[in-house]
């Protein structure tokens, strides 16, 4: 399964945030949408990307203020992003060798759309089940087997 696969089912829906923005106003977006990652935009310039990890790591245990700081000054800017044509394995690999939840899709310069961690466990998920279910009606006589 690939990256188009996954946006396909779950839509291109980019949720973002300035990076002049409060910290205070992204982490309320954050908690209105109920999702743990923002992608920092200056137009459609990604900029950034700024986590549930970021605020805990760079805002409470700093003890600074979220309605005095700015997005741009704790966001990640070392953004790792795919391309639709990404397969979810190489997607696996990157958040797990890199510790993220989160990678921006990128086409033509321009974010596209965001898979989660639980999306690609959901899409493996949704695989396995379908490679399960072939088995059974190869195994029963009723088909064969098309992988």
């Amino acid at each position: 399964m690939l990256v188009r696969d996954i946006l396909k089912n779950k839509g291109r829906e980019v949720y973002s945030v300035d990076p002049n923005q409060t910290v205070y106003e992204a982490i309320a977006t954050m908690d209105e949408l109920d999702i743990g990652a923002l992608i920092v935009l200056e137009g459609e310039s990604l900029e950034g990307i700024l986590s549930e990890r970021d605020y805990r790591s760079k805002v409470i245990l700093k003890g600074r203020s979220s309605k005095s700081t700015k997005v741009h000054e704790i966001m990640s800017s070392n953004v790792h992003c795919v391309t639709p044509s990404d397969s979810v394995q190489r997607c696996m690999g990157i958040m797990t060798e890199k510790k993220i939840r989160h990678l921006p899709v990128i086409e033509q310069d321009k974010v596209i759309g965001v898979v989660s961690i639980g999306d690609l466990v959901k899409s493996i998920i949704s695989k396995q089940k379908s490679e399960i279910s072939n088995l059974r009606h190869y195994i029963q006589g009723q088909g064969s087997y098309p992988g």
